[in-house]
């Protein structure tokens, strides 16, 4: 993915939560669809090898959940984190990160990751596919700043964190206003 494409069209099994349902898991199915998540929006997407893993926990998600009010004021609707994980993991991982501000996005099948070319397989962790870490400053669909890690490879032996940071995002669009 570069800037000026335009990120892929999918349909996300998510998990909502509905208390009309009532008793101790008030949640329902619902198809979400790319353009819900990203049209008429200017967004920060970043995705990540996993939901609960070190670094994703530690810096990056904790990161860009702290830096919202500053995204808002560089105008940024809203910011989204997905991961090859699905909806019952995301929602928890949320939930364990008391999010108030980044929103989960469940690619439990990896369907958008394979479409944007990010998709690795990292058996050699035992996760099996996941997505490389990357981030991206998306407008009404269109990529317009893209941000990878270097060395994107399947089994890579690390996992390499920087260019993906909220404070990478973040100096892009204050040196890029307008």
């Amino acid at each position: 993915m570069q800037p000026g494409d335009r990120i892929p069209d999918v349909t996300f099994r998510t998990r909502v939560r509905d208390e009309s349902i009532g008793g101790d898991n008030p949640f329902r199915w619902q198809d979400t669809k790319t353009s819900d998540y990203f049209a008429g929006k200017r967004v920060v997407l970043f995705s990540l090898p996993g939901a609960f893993t070190p670094t994703c926990s530690t810096f990056q998600l904790p990161g860009f959940e702290k830096g919202a009010a500053e995204f808002k004021a560089h105008g940024i609707d809203q910011i989204y984190c997905m991961s090859v994980n699905d909806s019952f993991v995301m929602n928890k991982w949320a939930q364990d990160q008391k999010l108030e501000n980044v929103k989960v996005i469940p690619d439990g099948s990896g369907e958008f990751t394979s479409k944007a070319g990010m998709l690795v397989n990292k058996d050699n962790l035992g996760f099996g596919n996941r997505s490389w870490r990357y981030a991206a400053v998306v407008n009404d669909g269109v990529i317009e700043a893209w941000f990878e890690e270097p060395g994107r490879e399947d089994n890579h032996p690390a996992d390499p964190y920087g260019e993906s940071s909220p404070e990478t995002v973040l100096a892009w669009l204050k040196a890029n206003k307008g």
